[in-house]
């Protein structure tokens, strides 16, 4: 059931379903009164989420800042979270990857520099609806490692996680049966770093965490950025107003 709300609730609490919500209710209100008013909220809400300075601080605030790959000290196993690619695209004949292909290729740049030893991918399908035939993340994601050169020795899968908690649970399963006592490496997307540490510190997982996949970007001070509305902010509060739902919603149900 929480697999269920988690990836549907969320849409209701959604910025744009807001505003989509008062203008609606401004075209069916039979008041004037109402009805202007619903507007000038509606039209504000979008002026708001719209604007770039705004959710880029928020972001800023939100995402866990990443460590030069230099001064990363040396650790046994990479733990990497899927979610960056889609399983259901055909043809089957390569890998369909999204905006947080960085969960995967940073951890490839840190094999390589001799930084970790392994890398564990964790994830299986967060679909509602899957497929029998249809390839987990973490096989996709293992093709492209052994693409690059890394020996399947090196490549550890968990394929059965749904979300950030199985993530969690399940890769502390391997990681206390197989590899204890190591050093261990979480990687995944700045702004999901807070909810994926907490769950893996709750399953008793120690993790350095290193982030990718930034949304934030270097502060601009010009008027096109702070003043023109922009399609693309709103794209990025709907991210982090998910994550924000999603980091809550563990809380008050003890996975953090």
């Amino acid at each position: 059931m929480f697999f269920v709300l988690s990836k549907t609730l969320f849409y209701l609490l959604m910025p744009m379903t807001w505003i989509a919500g008062l203008l609606a209710y401004a075209w069916f209100a039979k008041s004037p009164t109402r009805k202007k008013r619903a507007s000038k909220i509606a039209f504000i809400l979008l002026l708001f989420f719209s604007n770039n300075l705004i959710v880029n601080e928020a972001i800023r605030w939100w995402e866990i800042p990443t460590v030069p790959i230099a001064e990363l000290p040396k650790h046994d196993i990479a733990v990497v979270l899927t979610g960056v690619t889609d399983t259901q695209r055909e043809p089957k004949d390569r890998v369909y990857f999204s905006k947080g292909a960085d969960r995967i290729l940073h951890p490839l740049q840190l094999y390589k520099a001799g930084k970790v030893d392994k890398i564990l991918i964790s994830g299986g399908s967060g679909r509602l609806v899957s497929r029998q035939k249809d390839e987990s993340e973490a096989e996709e994601l293992a093709s492209v490692l052994k693409l690059a050169g890394v020996p399947d020795s090196a490549v550890v899968l968990e394929n059965q996680s749904r979300n950030t908690r199985e993530n969690a649970t399940f890769s502390a399963k391997i990681l206390k049966n197989r590899f204890p006592g190591k050093r261990y490496l979480l990687v995944t997307s700045a702004f999901h770093m807070r909810r994926a540490a907490g769950c893996f510190r709750k399953a008793g997982v120690p993790v350095t965490v290193f982030s990718t996949d930034f949304y934030g970007s270097p502060r601009k001070w010009t008027p096109d950025y702070w003043l023109l509305p922009s399609e693309g902010a709103i794209g990025k509060w709907s991210t982090l107003w998910h994550e924000w739902i999603g980091y809550v919603s563990y809380a008050v149900t003890g996975y953090l």
